[in-house]
């Protein structure tokens, strides 16, 4: 037997146990690693703003905690206005709901033939054993223990970011003095990327969202559609930070609360919507992210449904901004070359039309008769 095969061995089965040890932490420490993950992409989000006011003579520690104060304060203001919505449509709903009832039985009665007892179902579904109340008796735990989890969680991801972003500079410093020179500066180099491309996605889809959440705003105030304000601000924010299905997600509650008040504005909303989004898409959006994230529709539609499929939810929003990241490093660290010719590098020339080929040769005739017979022939 060869002297460096009991070594090969030895390193072959301490690699599988390495291996099989760090899929087992990663498993146990899902939960950990995902919130260290959003800590850290709102940290690359957050920090041009404190740096801007670092330079500007604050204190890191105040400028990380105003930053993160004014994030608070809009998450919370956009939660108080789509509550006060809800519970208005509730309520509204609630005071409606015999009058529901009554056209859902003419409804079923018309056009199926069925005879439906809305008020037997409802005290069938609301009885002291019905499958509403037993839900409620089983998962009431259940869903309390959801809603502290979330609470507890979203107090983790603010503690971490805060410190990500407060001692940015100190952790900096204590991973690349682990580097030698040229390294620290790769490191350095790729950490300013990813702060610049992910702070970039956040505040151009910040500034679309306003001039989205302005525009609707004043449409459904000329329209006349209730809590426009509330539904301006959700078209706004779902439009912008929901990948992908955002955008109808987003248009859809304003035309369903526009159809409950009249059912002629939702005609008026969904034009409104229709237009708006060309314009955006057209106008607005191509100026707005030329210098921060540029990412074709494919290439963001396939990675938020990969990010969706490995994480989650949480994946689905944060697939965006680390695309930009990983498309700025391959710009960055990937060398390009020239394309040689050929056609299926370039896009087929397109023939000319016959109808405009009829035009020209008219026009051409008609020039060549005004100019007289002894006139040059018009080429």
């Amino acid at each position: 037997m060869p002297t460096w095969l009991p070594r090969a061995m030895l390193l072959f089965f301490a690699g599988i146990a390495a291996l099989f040890t760090v899929a087992w932490l990663i498993r146990e420490l899902r939960e950990l690693l995902l919130i260290l993950l959003v800590s850290l992409f709102l940290a690359f989000a957050l920090e041009p703003a404190v740096n801007y006011l670092a330079r500007r003579g604050w204190r890191r520690g105040l400028a990380t905690g105003l930053v993160c104060v004014a994030v608070v304060v809009a998450i919370a203001g956009f939660v108080a206005a789509m509550s006060v919505l809800v519970v208005d449509q509730v309520s509204n709903f609630a005071d409606d709901a015999e009058s529901y009832g009554s056209q859902i039985e003419d409804y079923a009665k018309d056009w199926f033939d069925a005879d439906i007892d809305v008020d037997e179902t409802v005290d069938d579904l609301t009885a002291e054993d019905g499958p509403l109340r037993e839900f409620a008796a089983n998962n009431a735990a259940d869903i309390a223990a959801a809603v502290v989890g979330g609470v507890f969680q979203a107090f983790t991801v603010a503690l971490f970011t805060f410190y990500l972003v407060a001692d940015g500079p100190r952790l900096r410093r204590t991973i690349c003095s682990l580097l030698r020179p040229e390294r620290q500066r790769e490191v350095l180099r790729a950490w300013e990327l990813a702060i610049d491309k992910t702070g970039g996605y956040i505040y151009s889809r910040s500034l679309l969202a306003g001039l989205s959440a302005l525009a609707t705003w004043l449409a459904l105030s000329i329209i006349g559609v209730p809590y426009a304000l509330a539904l301006a601000l959700w078209v706004g924010i779902i439009s912008q930070f929901v990948p992908v299905v955002g955008t109808y997600i987003a248009g859809a509650l304003p035309v369903v609360i526009a159809g409950l008040n009249d059912p002629v504005d939702i005609i008026w909303t969904l034009g409104f919507i229709i237009v708006y989004q060309q314009i955006e898409n057209y106008l607005l959006a191509p100026r707005i992210t030329a210098h921060t994230m540029e990412l074709h529709p494919a290439v963001a539609f396939g990675t938020v449904i990969a990010g969706a499929a490995l994480i989650g939810p949480v994946g689905a929003v944060l697939a965006l901004p680390a695309a930009a990241v990983g498309q700025a490093f391959v710009s960055t660290y990937v060398q390009r070359h020239d394309v040689v010719e050929s056609e299926l590098t370039h896009e087929p020339r397109r023939r000319r039309r016959p109808l405009l080929q009829i035009v020209r040769a008219w026009r051409a005739n008609r020039v060549s008769g005004r100019a007289g017979p002894d006139a040059p022939e018009t080429p």
